[in-house]
């Protein structure tokens, strides 16, 4: 259940996600909305959602936010959720948490004296077929889990058709792209899924594409799990048949998500296939569910839990640099 509807929320951003976020709060209840921008252009796709722009922090602080989502460029987003700290603003910030490392003992801080609720948005942990994985896992029904193989290739400049992909947060150093950060989904996954904590990583980075872009295209990542497990991760900007899978293999079968086909697939050590199919699943309920899940906790965290969240997204902005 969601209280609080009628105090106001603040969005960070207007772009495809952030006007994703709107929409999805109006839906929620949310009629308070404010948007912070920093060029007042029009907005894109609204639908029927009423907000007031804002410019300045202190129109900000006249508006008195109790909770915000960050959706600005992943350069701005510490900065962004830092201020926000300082003020008592609960906060879901689009991942990564940040592009580097270099103000999060200042976050740390805030937070100790702040008692507000952090949450990174990771929403393909809410992913009906992931939750069903993470079940299977700490069943232990198929044994140790052993390891895990994930790739996600999809093509830049097919991602938002209506804009130049150039120009993109994903494209540019200084915004804090590059396929590493900007697709780190599946480095949160794996880490979210081993019931172990990392010992050790590495990446190779890949600049060889025919993309007019300053980051990487490409990047392997390979993570070793304290109890011996390992996950090799694939990512890139490049592939123009999108492809995006999750592959499993424990003692006594091996599973594999597709997450374009919505599929999971079980095979088990006598040769049995299960599969699980979802019918028309909607992408956007992953969003819904992970702010349903935002809001619910703002009534009920503890400051332990901001501090665990950000130190996981510390971690993969580790692994990814």
């Amino acid at each position: 259940m969601i209280n609080n509807l009628n105090k106001t929320v603040v969005v960070f951003g207007a772009g495809s996600i952030g006007e994703r976020h709107l929409r999805n709060l109006w839906y929620l209840g949310f009629k308070n909305l404010i948007v912070f921008r920093q060029r007042n252009l029009p907005f894109r796709n609204l639908e029927e959602v009423q907000v007031k722009t804002i410019t300045t922090w202190k129109e900000l602080k006249q508006n008195k936010p109790f909770a915000a989502i960050i959706c600005s460029p992943t350069s701005q987003h510490l900065t962004q959720t830092l201020k926000c700290i300082e003020l008592g603003i609960h906060c879901l910030v689009e991942k990564p948490l940040s592009h580097n490392l270099s103000s999060f003992s200042s976050l740390y801080s805030a937070l100790e004296k702040n008692n507000v609720f952090i949450y990174i948005g990771y929403m393909m942990r809410f992913h009906p077929l992931v939750e069903e994985i993470k079940k299977i896992i700490i069943s232990e029904k198929y044994g140790n889990l052993l390891s895990l193989n994930s790739k996600w290739g999809e093509y830049l400049p097919n991602w938002h058709p209506w804009e130049d992909y150039r120009e993109s947060y994903a494209a540019k150093k200084k915004l804090g792209g590059g396929v590493a950060l900007t697709l780190s989904h599946d480095i949160d996954l794996s880490n979210y899924l081993v019931k172990s904590i990392v010992d050790s990583y590495s990446i190779i980075k890949s600049f060889k594409s025919n993309l007019e872009i300053d980051v990487e295209s490409g990047a392997d990542i390979l993570i070793k799990y304290r109890d011996n497990t390992v996950s090799n991760i694939h990512l890139n900007f490049y592939e123009m048949n999108k492809e995006r899978y999750l592959k499993i293999i424990f003692d006594r079968a091996s599973l594999n998500f597709d997450y374009y086909r919505n599929s999971l697939t079980i095979k088990e050590e006598n040769g049995e296939k299960k599969l699980i199919k979802l019918e028309k699943f909607d992408r956007n309920s992953l969003f819904i569910d992970q702010s349903k899940y935002f809001f619910s906790k703002i009534n009920n965290f503890k400051k332990k839990e901001s501090l665990t969240n950000i130190k996981e997204s510390e971690l993969i902005i580790k692994i990814c640099n």
